[in-house]
């Protein structure tokens, strides 16, 4: 069988938004050695493949780091085969999304990389064996009513703006590689205090705790599960709620709703809001926040000159889109070297 996709990616997300199977979108992770990583890629794609999941896979030799979604009814036939896979894997935790309409994905990739997580560390002594304390969402709560305690965030800026714990210190950046040396540096005057580090689903602040302990810190805590397991904790147990706002997930959703409040604002006008969206105009393609106002006045785009771009023939908006490589485009990052490259066809 083949081990990759061959039906285009539009007709894949059309075949998904009509189908109306129910799916389970579920995260898992977990650091442990992979010999051969190709090797062990292709037998998950087979697996996986054959029970209808969908989703995004990274597989290094450091382990694997999936958001997936699977039909409900071979959920069990999934956990069977993936606790299968390895005996690091038997009985590993599943984060189950919060707020769910099984469109979270439409194909299914599984892939090769350096490392399951980008972290920019070169250090040949960091030891990822050497990590932090699980902390539970009691725990959490626990340590976070301790004034001795420092609750670091440990997902980009994007992330945080519309949703995060209470008295949570921002490391604002665009990627985790810039974070972990940023949140070194901004906690050099508190090592003598607990630190706890929460992510979205555990696999960026887990690493993070190894990185601060290898760096000389001493009593360093992460969330276990991250946001999406302490959502589901909360809502099992009983226990306070300390996050609020929305949790921003990297699918189609582009967030779970968490709590009803709205702590993020509109970045064309100002207002309440804190939906995610892609501009529309696809040389642009900019992560930003757009209220319902304004995604009627703007059709979708992020400005003026998106919203006109859009209206001109298909084949003047794909010789402008020639060569435009954007890389992380978010709202934060400057679009005057845009505006440039869409002038010069001008």
């Amino acid at each position: 069988m083949a081990l990759h996709n061959r039906i285009s990616r539009k007709e894949l997300k059309e075949r998904i938004l009509k189908d109306n199977t129910p799916r389970t979108t579920i995260s898992f992770y977990q650091y442990f050695p992979i010999s051969d990583p190709t090797t062990f890629r292709n037998h998950v794609y087979k697996i996986f493949n054959n029970l209808g999941v969908l989703g995004r896979i990274y597989i290094a030799a450091e382990g694997i780091n999936a958001q997936i979604s699977v039909p409900t009814e071979n959920f069990e036939k999934f956990k069977e085969a993936l606790y299968s896979l390895d005996p690091a894997l038997d009985g590993i935790r599943l984060n189950i999304a919060v707020d769910d309409d099984g469109k979270s994905f439409y194909v299914l990739d599984v892939k090769v990389r350096p490392k399951i997580v980008a972290d920019g560390i070169d250090d040949p002594s960091f030891d990822m064996s050497r990590r932090g304390k699980y902390a539970d969402a009691e725990t959490f709560n626990k340590l976070a009513n301790d004034p001795n305690t420092i609750i670091i965030d440990m997902r980009n800026h994007y992330e945080y703006e519309v949703g995060h714990f209470e008295n949570a210190i921002e490391v604002p950046s665009d990627t985790f590689r810039e974070q972990l040396p940023m949140a070194v540096e901004m906690m050099q005057e508190h090592k003598d205090k607990t630190i706890v580090m929460y992510c979205t689903g555990g696999i960026r602040c887990e690493k993070a705790s190894a990185y601060m302990l290898h760096k000389g810190f001493k009593n360093v805590y992460h969330l276990e599960g991250g946001i999406i397991n302490y959502v589901n904790q909360v809502k099992q147990k009983g226990l306070e709620n300390k996050f609020h706002g929305k949790n921003f997930v990297f699918d189609q959703r582009l967030g779970e709703r968490i709590t009803d409040e709205i702590i993020a604002h509109c970045h064309q006008c100002g207002k309440p809001a804190d939906t995610h969206v892609n501009c529309a105009n696809d040389a642009c393609h900019l992560l930003f926040i757009q209220c319902e106002d304004c995604a009627k006045e703007f059709e979708g785009c992020c400005s003026k000159e998106c919203q006109e771009f859009i209206h001109l023939p298909p084949e003047e908006q794909k010789k402008k889109r020639k060569g435009i490589d954007l890389g992380r485009n978010v709202f934060n990052k400057s679009k005057e070297r845009l505006g440039k490259l869409l002038a010069k066809d001008k």
